[in-house]
């Protein structure tokens, strides 16, 4: 494994996502593993995508989409190609009707911290994917809210809600949106790498072993390497499914 680079050499990570993509959290096993390898060599951001405006601006036609029962088969069959434990079954129940608010929800959270940022938009795609709660309403990310504050002592619960309704937030958001749109991002997850001036964009959820020879392409080397231990990797995330714990066994490039 390379050492640590100095900051001004930090390899530039861009990504493109959604509280409410299912292929974003198909890929998390890939992301987190990234994440734990790379830390420390690279300086990485989030852009909420918008994915689901409203169910009358939305139409999905790679997969036949544009209306809440059609999405259901969608996430079942990324569950299916990914491993990772998804409840395709909201679609029926109590089907979301846009990711908006949650995407505010994340840029509110981003306003403490990047940590807050991250941990939301996890505990976000863990309500809808695991619990099969509706983001959508108010009152379910603002109990989301109170569990990110149970394990980070540093997130303000109270500050957040007063966040979420403010102009700030929803202006950070329409950033992102606007940075979707003039960078052509039509996929999510989405990353775009960049290394001084080079730069290239990983469109879809992909294997890792194909994001690490992206990276070494990019890169010039290796970029990865050594066995990860499973206890510390364990203690590293605040919570972990256990196809993200089989990620970190996959040693193939």
């Amino acid at each position: 494994m390379k050492s640590k680079k100095n900051h001004g050499d930090l390899l530039q990570i861009t990504y493109y996502t959604d509280p409410l993509c299912c292929w974003s959290w198909a890929f998390e096993p890939q992301w987190r593993r990234l994440l734990y390898e790379m830390k420390g060599r690279i300086k990485y951001r989030y852009c909420m995508g918008g994915l689901l405006p409203s169910w009358n601006l939305f139409n999905d036609s790679m997969n036949s989409v544009n209306r809440p029962l059609q999405m259901g088969p969608v996430w079942m069959h990324a569950k299916q190609l990914s491993g990772m434990p998804i409840d395709q079954n909201i679609w029926m129940r109590d089907p979301p009707a846009s990711s908006y608010p949650a995407c505010v929800a994340v840029k509110a959270a981003g306003m403490q911290s990047k940590k807050a940022e991250e941990n939301l938009l996890r505990l976000l795609r863990e309500a809808v994917m695991l619990r099969g709660e509706n983001i959508a309403k108010k009152e379910v990310f603002y109990e989301v809210s109170k569990r990110l504050g149970k394990i980070d002592k540093d997130f303000n619960v109270e500050k957040f809600q007063r966040d979420f309704i403010s102009n700030d937030a929803m202006e950070a958001f329409r950033k992102d949106l606007a940075e979707v749109q003039m960078k052509h991002i039509n996929r999510f997850p989405s990353l775009v790498l960049k290394k001084s001036t080079k730069g290239i964009l990983i469109a879809g959820c992909h294997p890792y072993a194909y994001i690490v020879r992206q990276l070494e392409q990019l890169t010039g080397g290796e970029v990865v390497g050594g066995k990860i231990d499973i206890d510390s990797y364990k203690d590293y995330w605040p919570s972990v499914t256990q196809r993200e714990l089989d990620e970190i066994s996959l040693r193939e490039k």
